[in-house]
């Protein structure tokens, strides 16, 4: 616990045997409280090497439900074990563990009631290996997505975020993609629900196990962070109703 708070881990897995114990052995434990597990339905044993571990709450898809819909399964049992604080961390180990202590002390003290962890601030990304391409892209997005949405993010594309419980009782993640596009999404929930994101600048690692989708995925996933972001310029403006933007 830091400060009276509960801090769980969800690690959402997809084949991630090969680096999850890596990832597991830098989690500092002195504050984590849970660790959650999330496999879907991975194709080697990556639930294995978590029983192996000694994680306690493993949940295996018997079908793969998708990047969006590991996470909503994976902040349903956070949230059932009573945690505070929910940390998803990618168990392919390209962010590090280490910045935990600062993620969740930033929730912790009420500074922001979500963090990221920012592969653009100063030059962790291409430092660690992003592809150019990829690079450009989340730039453009970013720039798009901070003009219509009125903020001031560094990147919307981070798959390292920490957020306080009280996020889940505003925003409706299940009406969310089972899909990439539901971390996108849910940053467009938290915002239009009115509360701020705090960034962390984060080191990242790019390397044959670490997960990343092709081209093609890249591609379709960035026309729905522009239609997402479209439709939230549209909701405030009370011109569109999205179910996605409904509060609880």
């Amino acid at each position: 616990m830091l400060n009276g708070k509960k801090i769980c881990i969800v690690l959402p897995a997809y084949n991630a045997a090969e680096t999850l114990e890596m990832t597991y052995a830098e989690i500092p434990f002195d504050i984590v409280d849970e660790v959650v597990l999330v496999d879907d339905a991975s194709k080697d044993n990556t639930s294995d090497v978590g029983k192996r571990l000694g994680i306690k709450h493993i949940v295996r898809h018997e079908q793969n439900r998708g990047y969006g819909g590991n996470q909503k399964s994976c902040y349903d049992k956070a949230l059932s074990l009573g945690s505070d604080i929910i940390i998803m961390l990618h168990p392919d180990y390209q962010y590090t563990p280490k910045l935990i202590h600062a993620i969740s002390g930033i929730i912790a003290y009420d500074v922001y009631p979500v963090v990221l962890g920012s592969r653009i601030l100063g030059k962790g990304a291409l430092k660690g290996g992003m592809p150019m391409y990829k690079y450009i892209a989340n730039r453009f997005l970013t720039l798009f997505q901070n003009i219509l949405m009125s903020q001031k993010l560094s990147e919307y594309h981070s798959g390292y975020r920490a957020f306080s419980k009280e996020i889940f009782t505003k925003i409706n993640i299940e009406s969310n993609s089972d899909d990439f596009i539901f971390d996108n999404q849910m940053l467009a929930q938290i915002f239009f629900a009115g509360y701020e994101i705090g960034e962390v600048t984060c080191p990242t690692k790019y390397f044959e196990e670490a997960s990343s989708i092709n081209f093609a995925r890249s591609t379709t996933y960035g026309l729905g962070v522009l239609w997402t972001s479209v439709k939230y310029r549209l909701a405030k403006w009370k011109i569109y109703t999205a179910i996605e933007f409904k509060q609880k």
